[in-house]
């Protein structure tokens, strides 16, 4: 999918949203975390594991400043409106992220079953391993590998009703869904690569966000 373009999929109840970051992003992105790595006083000054619910080897939250500074807010505000306005025919007034963080997942780690805050949120994908192995029982009847994929969760299994939606990640791809979208990650295995990823909760007008009418028409 091209970069500037949006993708819009209903799985299942909610809408989900694709855009693609710019390699230019990506690459900023990486450069900043890989300097925060190397630099064990911001790594410890930026932890984030403590508020995260993953059993992986690192997450940091991310400054405001670079968010800003780096055109990721840009990126994120300018998806985010194109897919509210797609699926709810609404122009959203208010952009307002409440924290971005990154997961540095390697071999064995997982993200258990998990929503987060705000009113939207999303991932995306900055370094994948070559390979996330295969399962040890490779002939399972549902076909597909859901090593080192993320799983997003809604409702309940019906007839003519999924209640899973499996994406394998790609570098530069990023994922957009409400905050109540339940989803998790799996292990992977066969590689000492990183599986690193980025993540924000964001709120919007209230008044588009309020499927109820609590705040008036």
């Amino acid at each position: 999918m091209a970069e500037g373009t949006i993708q819009i999929t209903r799985p299942f109840g909610p809408s989900i949203a694709k855009a693609e970051m710019p390699k230019e992003l990506v690459d900023k992105l990486n450069k900043y975390i890989d300097d925060i790595i190397a630099d064990k006083e911001k790594t410890k000054k930026q932890d984030w594991g403590h508020k995260l619910v993953g059993h992986v080897k690192q997450e940091f939250k991310l400054e405001n400043e670079f968010i800003d500074s780096s055109g990721f807010m840009t990126f994120l505000s300018k998806a985010v409106s194109a897919w509210i306005k797609n699926t709810e025919k609404k122009q959203i007034t208010k952009f307002l992220v409440h924290e971005s963080w990154v997961v540095r997942q390697f071999e064995n780690d997982f993200n258990p079953v998990h929503w987060h805050s705000g009113h939207v949120s999303g991932v995306g994908y900055l370094k994948l391993p070559k390979t996330f192995g295969k399962p040890e029982q490779a002939d399972k009847k549902e076909g597909i590998n859901k090593m080192g994929r993320i799983e997003l969760i809604h409702g309940n299994k019906m007839f003519m009703q999924r209640s899973t939606f499996s994406i394998l990640p790609e570098v530069g791809s990023f994922y957009f869904f409400p905050n109540y979208m339940m989803h998790t990650v799996y292990p992977f295995k066969d590689s000492d690569e990183e599986r690193r990823s980025i993540s924000f909760n964001a709120n919007i007008d209230d008044k588009i966000y309020d499927a109820y009418g609590a705040y008036g028409s």
